[in-house]
């Protein structure tokens, strides 16, 4: 299959970053896109806490229904990246706000919703006004089992294994992953993809917003921890082949995972 991340620039400003979301999506799947993943709190930029409650919708919602109806349009499996869903009372006293990722078939079924369990505390305010999920996201789909997992999230390696063991091949990873870490965005993606012996398809923000520089390089990596795509430093679309047969062949080659030792 043909797998696209698309990276888009960090800035709050919902209503145009929806018609480049939107836009960006339609070229991966003319240039042959299966698969196309969208990178974390694109609709605000992440760091525009300030705009978290009026940005949030419920799930489904007016965003949602947009990209849903671009999957079926398209006929693609798209990874809406994450956005901030309320749960509870629309005018916001009684809700609850989660960074909840969106994964949709290519007829528009929203196929299941990931709400992030590791909240980034440092120098965020993430954690202070959002809610935790609590359940790992492993998806059957026509294109094999997917994992949902998003951003500081990568920093924890139980929760992968959690979902390998729940029978994923290929880990999405939504992310707003700053500059100044980002030797440790392709450490983490390239270690997640070795020890859990999967695809690992990562779309991350990119440009600066709230005095944060967002670091791109959106990657796809294979089992063995090679890139076999990078987007660089600026928005666009990165693409790559990706064949789960390499994950099966993978593990029965080298049969690392058999090996634990629990």
């Amino acid at each position: 299959m043909n797998v696209a991340v698309v990276q888009l620039p960090a800035r709050n400003e919902p209503d145009a970053n929806l018609e480049q979301a939107v836009s960006e999506v339609r070229a991966a799947a003319a240039d042959g896109a299966d698969l196309v993943v969208l990178p974390e709190m694109w609709p605000v930029g992440y760091f525009a806490f300030d705009a978290y409650r009026d940005a949030a919708e419920p799930v489904p919602g007016p965003t949602t229904d947009r990209l849903a109806a671009l999957a079926d349009d398209l006929s693609i499996h798209l990874h809406g990246g994450s956005l901030v869903e309320r749960d509870g009372d629309a005018d916001g006293g009684d809700s609850d706000l989660y960074n909840t990722s969106v994964l949709f078939g290519p007829d528009g079924t929203l196929l299941d919703t990931y709400r992030k369990i590791h909240l980034f505390g440092y120098e965020s305010k993430e954690s202070e006004l959002l809610t935790s999920g609590a359940e790992p996201c492993a998806v059957e789909t026509d294109l094999g089992t997917v994992g949902l997992t998003t951003c500081y999230d990568l920093r924890f390696p139980e929760l992968y294994r959690s979902l390998v063991d729940r029978g994923v091949e290929i880990l999405l990873v939504a992310s707003a992953w700053p500059r100044e870490r980002i030797d440790h965005w392709h450490l983490f993606a390239r270690t997640r993809a070795v020890e859990n012996q999967t695809f690992l398809v990562a779309a991350n923000l990119v440009g600066s917003i709230d005095g944060v520089d967002l670091g791109g390089e959106s990657v796809v990596v294979d089992p063995w921890g090679v890139e076999r795509a990078n987007a660089g430093t600026a928005a666009g679309t990165a693409h790559a082949t990706v064949d789960l047969d390499e994950v099966r062949e993978t593990r029965a080659s080298f049969p690392a995972l058999a090996d634990r030792k629990l």
